[in-house]
């Protein structure tokens, strides 16, 4: 990760946490179902836009760099961490 997006990262996973932390309090009180599961819509979102963030990056930086370097055997673990990865995704 780069260090000048870990700020803003960090910043999104503190808000992310408040919000479970409020549907916490929305199912303590026994509020409506349909506003509590719009909250969980909202924060499955928010860690959808930090996982593509950090998907970015690990792209940009680590693939890259892997690249770049001419390691063969780099390369081909940073292919085989993506494809596994992705593969858990999936499933």
């Amino acid at each position: 990760m780069k260090r000048d997006d870990k700020p803003k990262l960090l910043n999104r996973l503190s808000r992310v946490e408040g919000q479970v932390r409020g549907i916490a309090r929305m199912v303590e009180e026994d509020r409506y179902c349909i506003d509590i599961l719009t909250q969980l819509q909202a924060v499955r979102a928010a860690l959808s836009r930090v996982e593509a963030e950090m998907l970015k990056d690990h792209l940009s930086h680590c693939i890259e760099g892997a690249i770049i370097s001419g390691d063969v055997q780099e390369q081909r673990k940073k292919a085989g961490e993506l494809i596994e990865l992705l593969g858990r995704v999936s499933r």
